[in-house]
């Protein structure tokens, strides 16, 4: 799909004004009428993660990065685009874009810094409205959340570089924990630092601890949810050594926080957690490794397994679904990656979570025949009383009747996948990233999709699409849709 760019000097002057605007992740730089909005934003499924709603009225909000955005002429400095929910879903004139140039952040823009290369988003304070922390050019920075209209402001998250950063409620107080990756002892293990909130708005834990994974390297992914029905987040640790693989790491939370040793569990490349069969006990959602080999992972078609919850964890029951598997969509082809990204959220308002598969690297073809590779697509993949099946399920992509704009050649549709309810209606809603979509000009400037979800699943009703030229923000290589806050 090609957005169409907006005048040049036009572009210039709002870009200019929303990274010099002060830092308000409340009051969004272009503002809509004010929506009629539930009271607070619906709890999903068991095991998935609360919804990012910056201004606490009840619609979640998208963030999507762009960490290959040119800023104050610094290439890949990266910036972050925040497009605010309503009662018609994702808003894209409720939107903010904040990088290390916006007023009030701290820090600069550093060339290839990629500001925005991961983001979370839980409330970290306490006060009812979520923040965001963004890693990238230095220590991480949290952008507080206000319902003010003055902005939160921001301030440096102490004590990490923000490696792998991923949140949960550890200990069950009610209060968002972040963890991250860490050196450990630097001679035997690397390990992961825990810290406890609340939160203060200097960007203190309330406390902290460090843990050893027994891995010598730093972890290749950190996802977190409920997965032994307890009330508290449990964590996940995915790790390899060189070109092979390791085993995952669960690391259970308890009244103290997260333990300090840890159950096996199979090897996976990327994971979510979600109740697909509404037993109360989050299940774990991930794609395995081919082989054992991480090198083989560009190649390979592509697995989603998922390790029910239980009172224990993770147990025996498992399911396997592939591009092959009855009832899904396509059919798997080397390098396609199915479950490149997985998301995981209620988009039919059943009860049961339902998953959102990333697969970038699935080749298209076009209305004349030619062949588009690496056009990438998404899967939504339904779940139900007996678990996850291919039962129903939907694939989506800019070929799909509906959808805007026009599928090429190295788009990688379905890199970033994110369900999240934008319109309030209890019915998650499919975020898509393309960090290859092209513009009018530039290359590689990205875009994002909203896909409604509804009682018989997404639909393209009301569908929202949008560049780095809609929001204002600057265009060649941004990547826009690289990923989505966590």
């Amino acid at each position: 799909m090609r957005h169409r760019p907006t005048p040049t000097a036009a572009r210039c002057a709002a870009v200019a004004a929303l990274l010099t605007t002060p830092l308000v992740l409340a009051a969004p730089a272009s503002a809509a009428p004010a929506d009629t909005a539930p009271a607070a934003a619906a709890a999903g499924p068991a095991g998935t993660a609360p919804q990012a709603d910056f201004n606490h009225d009840g619609y979640a909000d998208i963030v999507a990065t762009a960490p290959g955005g040119t800023v104050d002429g610094t290439a890949k400095a990266g910036y972050i685009t925040v497009v605010y929910g309503s009662a018609s879903g994702a808003a894209t004139g409720k939107h903010q874009v904040i990088s290390r140039a916006t007023a009030g952040v701290p820090g600069s823009p550093g060339d290839g810094v990629r500001f925005g290369d991961r983001t979370v988003a839980r409330d970290l304070d306490g006060d009812g409205t979520g923040d965001l922390v963004v890693t990238g050019g230095g220590a991480p920075v949290v952008l507080w959340g206000s319902t003010d209209g003055k902005g939160g402001g921001a301030a440096t998250l102490q004590g990490t570089d923000g490696g792998n950063l991923t949140a949960g409620d550890f200990n069950g107080d009610g209060h968002a924990d972040l963890v991250a990756d860490s050196d450990g002892d630097e001679t035997e293990s690397s390990g992961l630092h825990v810290m406890y909130g609340p939160f203060t708005r200097a960007g203190a834990p309330a406390r902290t601890a460090d843990i050893l994974t027994g891995h010598l390297f730093r972890s290749e992914e950190l996802t977190a949810g409920d997965l032994n029905g307890d009330g508290r987040d449990d964590l996940v640790s995915m790790h390899a050594f060189e070109e092979m693989s390791e085993s995952s790491e669960l690391w259970k939370g308890g009244s103290g926080g997260l333990a300090t040793k840890s159950t096996e569990l199979p090897d996976a490349a990327s994971a979510t957690v979600g109740d697909v069969d509404k037993d109360g006990f989050g299940d774990l959602i991930y794609r395995p490794v081919p082989g054992g080999v991480v090198e083989e992972l560009p190649y390979d078609k592509g697995t989603v397994k998922v390790a029910y919850g239980s009172a224990n964890g993770p147990g025996t029951r498992t399911t396997t679904i592939t591009q092959d598997t009855a009832g899904v969509p396509g059919a798997g082809e080397e390098g396609d990656q199915f479950g490149y990204s997985l998301s995981a959220g209620d988009v039919n308002g059943d009860g049961y979570a339902d998953v959102a598969v990333g697969v970038p690297y699935e080749d298209l073809t076009s209305a004349s025949g030619a062949a588009l590779k690496d056009a990438g697509s998404a899967v939504l993949l339904k779940g139900g009383k007996g678990g996850l099946t291919g039962t129903g399920a939907q694939a989506w992509h800019q070929n799909t009747a509906g959808v805007p704009g026009v599928a090429e050649a190295g788009d990688r549709f379905g890199e970033a996948v994110s369900l999240l309810d934008t319109d309030g209606d209890g019915k998650a809603d499919l975020a898509a990233g393309a960090p290859g979509e092209d513009g009018a000009a530039p290359k590689d400037t990205g875009a994002v999709w909203s896909l409604r979800g509804a009682t018989g699943g997404l639909t393209t009703d009301g569908v929202v699409s949008y560049g780095p030229g809609a929001v204002g923000a600057p265009e060649a290589g941004a990547g826009l849709g690289s990923d989505f806050a966590r």
